[in-house]
């Protein structure tokens, strides 16, 4: 089989999603299989997303939720695909050629190991603290690229031998940066990666205050994977790991949290607000890291 479509769900109507899928893979006889593990979902969404049976290979309810980098690794029990396409369940396809477009560039260049596919914000997201991040630090612009540093979890393809060989890191359980442990630990093993604008339609409704709570984890998880000495070859090119360690460094990280505790509630303000600034989300999660750092 020439692909395996990997689509973790957890709480979210994937129904869109899988038909329109389904339907490239029929009417252009692609050699495909869809698999849908849920990560203990709510059981109106379990009930809604069961309608599927019929239009996927395998599909997989778990009872207790084990989080974003263990089931991903989990389909390698599932999948016979010589190509694994993950898919964030909330996303939505972009273009009838979704998948040809993708087997495409792999047909054209069969040495290439991993493409990420790239992701457009939903408009009626579009003014969110989470979806202005993805706009301004995440979504690259140009028809293709090598940089590494662009890649994301949300739509991307990747040899299944490779995946195999080189999985989510299972250590960590909670919210934030495994993508780029994942992306880096490709990269120091010279992966060979493409990026290329095929991209998915994110319909991410996070409110900012979940967002906010969010990004906290983030930095506690950075945190925690900062004590570890075999972790710093990984961690050492996020920005605000760097300018934490460079603050600490000049022992101005007490002076930082001093400034940021006298302007927080106004930082704050502003990232709950419906214009927040990149430049103060950034100063957020710099005086959390120091915090938690301390």
């Amino acid at each position: 089989m020439e692909l395996s479509i990997c689509i973790p769900v957890f709480n979210f109507d994937v129904r869109e999603l899988v038909v329109g899928l389904k339907k490239e893979i029929d009417i252009n006889g692609i050699d495909a299989e869809i698999i849908l593990i849920d990560d203990a979902s709510e059981t109106s969404f379990k009930q809604i997303n069961t309608s599927l049976q019929d239009h996927v290979h395998h599909l997989i309810f778990l009872e207790e939720n084990i989080g974003r980098s263990k089931i991903r690794n989990l389909f390698l029990q599932y999948v016979r695909g010589k190509y694994l396409l993950f898919l964030d369940c909330d996303v939505k396809i972009d273009s009838k050629k979704f998948l040809q477009n993708y087997l495409c560039q792999l047909k054209k260049k069969p040495d290439i190991e991993l493409i990420y596919g790239n992701f457009k914000i939903a408009s009626q997201y579009s003014n969110t603290l989470r979806n202005r991040y993805s706009v301004e630090r995440e979504v690259f612009s140009g028809d293709q690229s090598a940089d590494f540093s662009l890649f994301k979890t949300v739509n991307f393809i990747i040899k299944k031998e490779v995946f195999e060989k080189f999985p989510f890191n299972e250590e960590l359980t909670e919210y934030g940066y495994e993508d780029f442990i994942f992306a880096k630990l490709l990269e120091l093993n010279k992966v060979k990666f493409l990026a290329i604008n095929n991209p998915v339609i994110h319909f991410d409704d996070t409110s900012n205050e979940v967002f906010l709570r969010k990004a906290s984890i983030g930095m506690n998880s950075l945190c925690k994977l900062s004590k570890g000495s075999q972790n710093i070859a990984f961690i050492k090119d996020i920005k605000v790991y760097r300018a934490a360690m460079k603050l600490r460094q000049l022992k101005l990280d007490f002076l930082f949290l001093l400034i940021y505790g006298i302007f927080e509630r106004k930082i704050k303000k502003n990232l709950l607000s419906e214009s927040p600034h990149m430049k103060c989300f950034d100063f957020y999660k710099l005086g959390v890291l120091l915090r938690k750092m301390k």
